[in-house]
């Protein structure tokens, strides 16, 4: 019962950070973005062009368009998609439309108006606020959709990456804003690029920062000690290997440790706590994975 308990306030706890990231972007590209004309890829710049062609709502275009893309996507690729996918497309629809309605000119009316009247800047920030944003859905398990269902069911037929077709969808998207954009066609399609460029760092930013690992490996005169430390209190396993000083030719313990960053002053605290004349040295690792880290995939 307590673990059902758990599950529950887990995957609401979820959904709190999923809605919170959805919101992010929206803001990214209402505030910053769309009143700037600044252009970024994926379903939300489509669904800019359409606004600045026609003046549609971004949200009822992102909502129209991630709707047919899923849809498609049941036949060709079956009902891989879960709950959290159709979740974020909803609220972020609503939020594109909720942002872009109250984010206007107070004198022109219906018009936006730009939180930063620069281009470039606002190319930084808004970019930069899509990134964290969709890459901190991906580390609860949510997808913003778009262009990332493209890519599957191209990569079902096609030996290629979906990080190369993403890519060149958004290249597409963004060049297309120079038919559609009446000034400055050249400018918007670099500040597009760079926009691209800063949301596609901020991803990978998140996703790597969330998933990084190190390994300790602690030459200490109590190594009972802060073996058990380590385990009681971060419950993380301690590996005990032999090993003998060429300098002192006296046999010794030393402990390795492979533990998220996030938790390496824990480990320093401890090592201190315990010997405070201990060598230790940290290293970063590529990838950790098994128990406590990540899977082991096909």
């Amino acid at each position: 019962m307590k673990a059902d308990k758990n599950n529950i306030l887990t995957e609401v706890r979820r959904y709190v950070i999923i809605t919170f990231a959805l919101l992010m972007m929206a803001f990214g590209w209402t505030g910053f973005l769309i009143p700037n004309h600044v252009l970024g890829g994926g379903v939300s710049g489509i669904a800019t062009l359409i606004f600045y062609a026609t003046g549609i709502s971004t949200g009822i275009s992102v909502f129209v368009i991630n709707g047919i893309l899923v849809l498609i996507s049941l036949k060709v690729l079956g009902p891989s998609f879960g709950i959290k996918t159709v979740y974020s497309i909803i609220v972020a629809s609503l939020f594109f439309s909720v942002l872009q309605h109250y984010i206007t000119d107070p004198i022109l009316a219906g018009t936006m108006s730009p939180l930063v009247d620069d281009k470039f800047l606002s190319a930084i920030i808004g970019g930069g606020l899509a990134g964290i944003a969709i890459g901190i859905a991906f580390t609860q398990g949510g997808s913003t959709g778009g262009t990332d269902i493209v890519a599957m069911m191209i990569c079902k037929y096609r030996n290629i990456s979906q990080g190369k077709v993403i890519l060149f969808l958004d290249v597409i998207i963004i060049a297309c804003s120079y038919f559609v954009v009446e000034t400055d066609k050249i400018q918007t399609i670099i500040y597009g690029f760079v926009t691209m460029g800063i949301c596609s760092y901020c991803i990978d930013l998140v996703l790597t920062g969330n998933k990084q690992s190190v390994q300790a490996f602690i030459f200490t005169s109590e190594p009972e000690k802060v073996a058990a430390r380590i385990g009681n209190e971060m419950k993380r396993g301690v590996t005990l290997i032999k090993g003998t000083g060429w300098y002192t030719k006296r046999e010794g313990d030393i402990l390795m440790v492979v533990t998220h960053k996030r938790e390496s002053q824990q480990i320093l605290r401890i090592v201190k706590d315990e010997d405070p004349s201990a060598f230790m040295t940290m290293n970063m690792v590529m990838g950790a994975y098994g128990k406590g880290f990540e899977v082991i995939k096909n």
